[in-house]
């Protein structure tokens, strides 16, 4: 008997990761392909075909989930937008692959795509309630409730990156003026230091005072800015994720040492901070978890 099959897609603005998994995780194989530049929706909707059928050559899959870099809408239908991709508003992108692969299709956040793959298969297994962070380009986030995936009413919650962090800071793209991803992402570490968060890294491990110095800085900010999330949803565990987290070990302290001074111990009681564990595939593995979680709702 052939065991059912599903396929994870995570959409990025310079690659398409697809997976096929079985239900317990396992991935049967894989493909990176580069997103098409423009990449408009009929054109990234076509390499996704494409590549859905080299990953699929003997059409075993029932089921897709494909993560996008922005929200979709509260049925997982629409891609409301699509950051960093041109032309994405409204893209129905849901009903265009089902009609050109018949397999049921339903989409979500690419970052709370990686909040389900820690949840199934990576550092939030162990927990009912957790966040994750990604720090990356910009900073996303994933809010799991109860061991399910908390979106909110239209299925735009979780943007944790967004919320205020300094109200005279850097304008934001969301509209925000000084959110936590104007201090905590690729971006802001370049604008603060003209240097690569790998560059900086290398520099800590060498022993470089300066380096050092500005990851005690920057886990200082995060610290403050999980300081807000802490108190509102009291998670047993903070995963952080996203390129950034290359350096975990170099801000962690300071993270810590802030939310000892701002949160009180019955907020933070056992609370873990910890480093994702499914590096650059989480997205596509949440997709795939994602896609499970559709079939019993199909």
């Amino acid at each position: 008997m052939v065991k059912p099959e599903v396929i994870g897609i995570d959409l990025g603005g310079t690659a398409i990761k697809l997976g096929r998994f079985n239900e317990d995780g396992t991935c049967l194989q894989c493909l990176t392909v580069p997103t098409p530049q423009p990449a408009t929706p009929e054109a990234v909707t076509a390499v996704m075909v494409d590549a859905i059928a080299q990953v699929d050559p003997d059409n075993q899959t029932i089921a897709i989930a494909v993560g996008t870099p922005g929200p979709a809408d509260a049925t997982g239908r629409i891609a409301k937008i699509a950051i960093n991709l041109a032309g994405w508003h409204d893209v129905p992108l849901a009903d265009w692959l089902e009609a050109k692969t018949d397999k049921p299709t339903i989409l979500a956040n690419d970052a709370n795509c990686a909040g389900l793959g820690e949840a199934w298969l990576g550092a939030g297994r162990r927990f009912q309630n957790f966040i994750l962070l990604t720090l990356g380009t910009g900073v996303g986030g994933a809010i799991i409730l109860d061991g399910k995936l908390f979106t909110g009413c239209q299925g735009a919650a979780g943007e944790l990156g967004l919320i205020s962090f300094n109200p005279d800071g850097p304008i934001c793209n969301s509209g925000n003026q000084g959110s936590l991803e104007q201090y905590a992402s690729v971006m802001a570490i370049r604008r603060r230091t003209g240097r690569e968060p790998a560059e900086l890294g290398a520099l800590a491990e060498a022993g470089d005072i300066n380096a050092l110095t500005f990851w005690q800085e920057y886990g200082s900010d995060l610290g403050v800015g999980l300081t807000s999330l802490i108190y509102v949803l009291t998670p047993e565990a903070i995963v952080i994720g996203g390129g950034v987290s290359a350096s975990f070990e170099f801000f962690l302290p300071a993270v810590k040492a802030e939310i000892e001074k701002r949160v009180m111990p019955t907020s933070r009681l056992g609370l873990q901070i910890l480093p994702a564990e499914l590096g650059n595939s989480a997205g596509m593995v949440g997709a795939a978890k994602l896609a499970w979680q559709h079939l019993l709702r199909y």
